[in-house]
């Protein structure tokens, strides 16, 4: 949520910055603005109201030793009564107001980021690792994973309905040693506390990480008297581990990491990568968490990109990473690099990570706070999230880069200690 202070004095900063996004948002702007002038209005008048109440009160302590009658006080405390009741009724309603358009309208790009409509205005800002020269005709995972017996969609199909996938034998010892792999180097080597999540949480974890209220459609929920929804990734409760604390800024940045299955109704992707396992309703994923004070900021979002791109540089995977447009940057981020990875099944790039810096967003929605050295006034922390690395699309990655001319897949080095010995996928092993 935007800091309404910063929204109210920054009127026109703040509209030129949701402009850029490709969508005005100017009917919101005026209505809070006119929201704001009521709230600043009936703030004084009520907290007015409180003191001659209470002013008032004293005069009838007065009347009553004095032996006068106060019967004309306790009339005007009456009515003055009837009017403390409407006016906070009345602030109450607006603050709600409020609230709810300051929880519709999204992030403001960092001065960064550049400006422009959609992806196709994204900036390419590095590349690494070569495309490997096929001598044959390199398959698509959706043909080379059935063919190995390691990818069944057909019998997920059935199970579960389409954008399902059953990993088996060796797939899914490469999934579990992708897991293995990502959850030791961020924890041994990059600095990251490792945390087991719920998989199910409350309405307001996700409304402080802004999936809630406007994306609910792209969430699963429980049926019957359970207001809870399964994560669309770790994202949402490694950030709202500190949902209403005020933390000791000496501690700061936190780091956390955690692999989890990760829900996605997809609402508005039907059509969008329908084959294959890239973009399923359940997935896993090993996450990256960080809670940061504002001044650090982007300096952790640069190093958090990094451990990403560690990831592939260390599975051997081309890739080239890329900052988002105005245009395109999600509802609650202010930047995000996306790490895109070749996939030569494909012959193209296809998005594997995503690292975004919310600023102060998630942390106004969620109040998470921290005071400086433990103490002063609290100010609220910056949060940044990045997938480090999604285990189906890092997988998919695996077996098309990999994929030998006789169907074959080698395991990389990286993961062969995770293998039990396995260094060759072949259909044997599915």
């Amino acid at each position: 949520m935007l800091d309404p202070a910063y929204v109210r004095e920054h009127q026109e900063e703040v509209r030129r910055g949701l402009e850029s996004r490709g969508t005005s948002f100017d009917g919101e702007l005026e209505q809070l603005a006119t929201l704001e002038n009521r709230r600043r209005r009936l703030i004084p008048e009520l907290e007015g109201l409180k003191r001659d109440q209470n002013a008032a009160g004293d005069e009838v302590a007065r009347a009553k030793r004095q032996g006068k009658d106060a019967s004309a006080i306790f009339d005007a405390n009456r009515q003055r009564a009837q009017q403390i009741r409407q006016v906070s009724i009345e602030l109450d309603q607006v603050e709600q107001q409020r609230t709810a358009l300051l929880m519709s309208l999204p992030n403001v790009p960092h001065s960064s980021v550049p400006l422009g409509k959609s992806e196709a205005d994204n900036v390419v800002v590095r590349t690494w690792g070569e495309h490997r020269q096929f001598d044959f005709e390199p398959q698509a995972h959706w043909d080379l994973g059935p063919a190995l017996g390691i990818l069944d969609f057909e019998r997920a199909t059935k199970m579960s309905g389409a954008r399902f996938t059953v990993l088996m034998g060796a797939g899914a010892r490469l999934s579990r040693a992708l897991v293995d792999f990502m959850l030791d180097l961020h924890t041994r080597e990059h600095g990251y506390v490792e945390v087991v999540p719920p998989y199910l949480v409350n309405r307001a974890s996700l409304e402080a990480t802004g999936q809630l209220p406007k994306f609910e459609a792209d969430l699963f929920k429980t049926a019957g008297d359970w207001d809870l929804f399964l994560i669309p990734t770790a994202e949402v409760p490694l950030t709202n581990l500190h949902r209403n604390e005020i933390l000791n800024g000496d501690v700061l940045p936190l780091k956390y990491t955690a692999y989890t299955p990760c829900f996605r109704s997809e609402a508005g992707s039907y059509g969008k990568d329908v084959r294959g396992l890239i973009r399923q309703h359940q997935f896993e994923k090993v996450e990256m968490v960080k809670i940061t004070h504002p001044d650090t900021s982007y300096d952790e979002l640069e190093s958090m990109t990094l451990n990403a791109e560690d990831v592939l540089q260390r599975l051997g995977l081309p890739y080239r990473t890329i900052v988002l447009c105005t245009g395109d940057v999600g509802f609650s981020m202010a930047k995000t690099y996306d790490v895109e990875v070749w996939l030569p099944g494909q012959n193209g790039y296809k998005e594997i990570s995503s690292c975004s810096n919310a600023e102060s967003f998630q942390a106004r929605r969620g109040n998470i706070k921290f005071k400086a050295g433990g103490t002063g006034k609290p100010e609220f922390v910056h949060t940044l999230n990045g997938s480090g690395l999604p285990i189906g699309r890092t997988l998919v990655a695996v077996l098309e880069n990999y994929q030998q001319k006789d169907g074959t897949v080698i395991v990389p080095d990286a993961l062969k200690p995770y293998m039990g010995g396995l260094e060759v996928i072949t259909p044997k092993q599915g």
